[in-house]
């Protein structure tokens, strides 16, 4: 039986791209706390995003709680798979591929998005693509411009902090990377430490610009590496509460998460731009949920106007997780002829290279 699905998945495909009609790709994303299904054409058009966030759920608990994420995950899938079906005025007979997240991510939640894809795609006999979740997010530039290749991308998100190299489509080569707290989760913690409610990174950026960056805080270079440390900057961060709470002293957010900001930030955009004059290449990626962040993108807006250095930056409904940039990806894959069989599996820990 599972052979002739197989069967049928390839000839499918075939018979699409002997028609040279449009691509369309049905992106399932579901790896932490966002249920989200997409219809894309093409790679670059979206028909239909549709996203539900479970933030209001997570947020009397400071953080994900990963078996309440599954849980809303199984509740909205079905509805959400048929809502970007709808919305894109589309039905399965029109989907030529499924493409969904499989990792990294919460394992509990990416087997939801998993099983409702092999489950369509075994029903029906549509071709089946397993994608990075990261790929995702640095593909969400492609809605906004085409890429050029060699490229870097700089991945910042609440689970990842990278530099990115790649020389063409899929391919990806991490040459920096955190060695500990990713970008996203130092936000979150500092956050916490100033009574700031979840998620906290948006409200680090907004108080950041209401404050001067007067307090010193360490920047971890790491000499002769392209890889980041945030670890030492959060408790640096709590140390000088602790110390000024210790002095009954009072320090103002603003300025606390102005400094904060400005570490993280200095280093960030210092070490893409090193990358790029050791290896020359021709755009500049954002990418990840703390690309929404405004201090970062002006940062570096500022800085590749200066260096004459193409910036692409996705919008902010593309910076957070959705399924749309999960079937860009898909496109890419598809027309590689990458798929995927019935043993496809959540893998929380999926290497990108």
């Amino acid at each position: 039986m599972t052979n002739n699905w197989k069967q049928k998945a390839y000839q499918r495909r075939e018979e699409a791209l002997a028609a040279n009609k449009p691509i369309r790709i049905l992106g399932i994303e579901t790896s932490c706390d966002e249920t989200s299904a997409a219809v894309v054409e093409n790679g670059t058009i979206i028909l239909s995003n549709i996203i539900s966030s479970q933030i209001e759920s997570h947020k009397r608990f400071g953080g994900v709680v990963p078996e309440v994420a599954s849980r809303h995950h199984v509740e909205n899938i079905t509805v959400i798979i048929e809502q970007a079906l709808r919305e894109a005025d589309c039905t399965f007979d029109d989907i030529d591929a499924i493409a969904v997240t499989y990792g990294p991510g919460l394992v509990g939640a990416l087997l939801v998005g998993v099983a409702a894809a092999k489950a369509i795609s075994f029903a029906r006999g549509i071709p089946l693509i397993g994608v990075h979740h990261i790929a995702g997010h640095i593909y969400a530039n492609r809605f906004v411009k085409e890429l050029e290749f060699p490229l870097v991308a700089l991945v910042v998100s609440g689970g990842h902090t990278e530099l990115v190299y790649m020389k063409e489509h899929g391919t990806y080569e991490i040459i920096g990377q955190t060695r500990d707290d990713a970008v996203g989760e130092a936000y979150d913690k500092v956050a916490r430490s100033l009574g700031l409610p979840y998620p906290g990174g948006p409200h680090i950026d907004r108080l950041a610009h209401e404050g001067v960056p007067s307090i010193p805080l360490p920047r971890a270079w790491l000499e002769g590496t392209y890889d980041f440390s945030f670890s030492g900057l959060k408790s640096a961060v709590l140390n000088t509460l602790h110390n000024a709470a210790q002095r009954g002293e009072t320090i103002e957010p603003q300025t606390l998460a102005a400094s904060f900001q400005d570490s993280v930030v200095e280093v960030l955009v210092d070490k893409s731009f090193n990358l790029i004059r050791e290896r020359p290449v021709k755009q500049l990626l954002l990418a990840g949920g703390v690309a929404a962040n405004r201090g970062l993108r002006s940062a570096l807006a500022e800085r590749a106007e200066r260096e004459g250095v193409e910036l692409i930056i996705p919008p902010l409904s593309l910076c957070t997780d959705n399924a749309a940039m999960i079937a860009g990806v898909g496109y890419i894959e598809y027309k590689k002829g990458k798929l995927a069989d019935m043993s496809l599996n959540g893998i929380p820990g999926l290497p990108l290279q």
